[in-house]
């Protein structure tokens, strides 16, 4: 490589912190949301899971649809974002009456999503859903 005379020359040090910093900026936008809702775009009328599938005073994470599915108790049946709070991934467990992000330690109600701990910041948004016989659909 020629450098004309009076021109700087990059050093591996110039090279090495412009690629730091653009590899900090990459990271920071994959971070940032659209401050838009978290939750699943769901066609209405999809059937989700059949009332079976969920167990009472549980639930299940239906992880391509980005939904939590649960029943806290005989019959009552809740539908909340599987996205969580802290980093947009996606939650993976539902224990008792706990739904488990693994990845960073969070934790929501399995009740009404709110945030119990972890580093999540904010409440699951719950999704509308429906029962009809023994389909859970969505609204």
């Amino acid at each position: 490589m020629t450098v004309a005379p009076g021109q700087p020359r990059a050093t591996r040090r110039m090279v090495f912190s412009g690629l730091g910093a653009f590899g900090v900026a990459a990271a920071l936008a994959g971070c940032a949301g659209d401050g838009g809702s978290d939750a699943p775009a769901l066609k209405a009328g999809a059937e989700l899971a059949t009332t079976d599938e969920v167990p009472v005073g549980g639930g299940i994470v239906l992880t391509d649809l980005k939904v939590v599915l649960t029943q806290p108790t005989a019959g009552q049946f809740l539908a909340f974002t599987a996205v969580c709070t802290h980093r947009g991934l996606t939650v993976t467990s539902v224990d008792g009456d706990t739904i488990r992000c693994s990845h960073h330690g969070s934790s929501y109600s399995a009740v009404n999503g709110e945030a119990q701990g972890g580093p999540a910041p904010a409440p699951l948004e719950g999704l509308p859903i429906e029962v009809e016989g023994d389909r859970i659909l969505a609204v």
